[in-house]
């Protein structure tokens, strides 16, 4: 059993090692977070918004960061505004190209996720689809983390992130 302990201590350290730091945030406090967007969410974005994502990924060597959310969730505003900040907006557009799809009160666009193998019906909002521009998703069974994402600190939130990134 001390094997089995030791041999995903040993991954979970190997993971953390080849994960790229987060950028250091302005903020420390949600508290002082600035609320610049209050609809991130585009209820037009479709199949089509994120095969262009897809598309731009394979042309820049990026991976795609698909944000489902609801313009009524206060942890998709959350999430949405601390991806605003200068700070993380610039390291997100140099690792991601990122897509905000609105999927209502779980009720809308469900396509896009389950194109990813998530069920029809997803488990919360904001959920986050990192996909490499083949298809493969990266971050597999890590889709609903930032769920919690107002109970979290913004470094919390930008380390996540950014262990995501390539």
């Amino acid at each position: 059993m001390k094997t089995a302990y030791g041999v995903v201590a040993a991954m979970v350290l190997a993971a953390a090692a080849n994960a790229l730091p987060a950028p250091k945030l302005s903020i420390a406090s949600l508290a002082d977070l600035p609320v610049a967007e209050r609809t991130p969410y585009d209820g037009n974005a479709d199949a089509k918004t994120v095969d262009a994502a897809f598309a731009r990924a394979r042309k820049n060597g990026k991976r795609v960061l698909i944000e489902l959310g609801g313009n009524w969730c206060p942890d998709c505003l959350v999430l949405a505004n601390l991806m605003r900040l200068a700070e993380m907006k610039n390291f997100l557009a140099a690792h991601f190209e990122v897509v905000a799809v609105d999927v209502g009160r779980l009720d809308r666009n469900l396509d896009i996720p389950a194109r990813f193998g998530l069920s029809d019906r997803l488990s919360g909002v904001p959920t986050v689809i990192v996909v490499e521009a083949n298809g493969s998703v990266v971050n597999t069974g890590k889709t609903t983390a930032l769920t919690d994402a107002r109970h979290m600190t913004p470094q919390a939130i930008a380390d996540l992130l950014a262990g995501w990134a390539k």
